[in-house]
């Protein structure tokens, strides 16, 4: 399960997606905190990046405005999620998740990010400083992408 032993119950109790849902937001939050510009620069960075690595195609640019509301209780698009773990994993400074429901968003996007034969390729393919943090989501997230769950 996608829980730390000291959590609370009640988190590994939500189903693995609904756990993803709330950690997009996370996720994409994080993207704003490390980032090193203003909220519009870090928002359009994330389209352009979506784009150009194809992670998603945004209909449009966000502003920061945007990004900022996506970081706290609205539910950004999955392009801007998957982008923003695309461009969090390439960080020097290596951050982590900070949450489970972040780590379930993170696994989750690191599996829909690129395409895995097998399990153990998608969790080799994790950078060092993310393979034991990620062990348990990354096995629940495939457990789930597997069951091809239409979303």
């Amino acid at each position: 399960m996608c829980k730390r032993p000291d959590a609370p119950d009640n988190v590994s109790s939500r189903p693995f997606y609904a756990r993803v849902l709330a950690g997009n937001s996370k996720l994409v939050g994080h993207w704003l905190m490390l980032g090193q510009a203003d909220p519009d620069r870090l928002a359009m960075i994330l389209a352009d990046t979506a784009r150009i690595a194809k992670l998603g195609e945004p209909e449009s640019t966000p502003d920061g405005a945007t990004l900022t509301h996506w970081s706290g209780d609205a539910r950004p698009p999955r392009w801007a999620a998957r982008t923003a773990l695309f461009l969090l994993v390439q960080m020097p400074a290596k951050p982590l998740p900070r949450d489970e429901d972040e780590a379930c968003a993170w696994a989750y996007c690191w599996l829909h990010n690129r395409d895995f034969e097998a399990f153990e390729t998608a969790r080799d393919s994790l950078p060092e400083h993310l393979r034991d943090r990620l062990s348990a989501p990354l096995a629940e997230a495939w457990q789930d992408f597997r069951g091809l769950r239409l979303v």
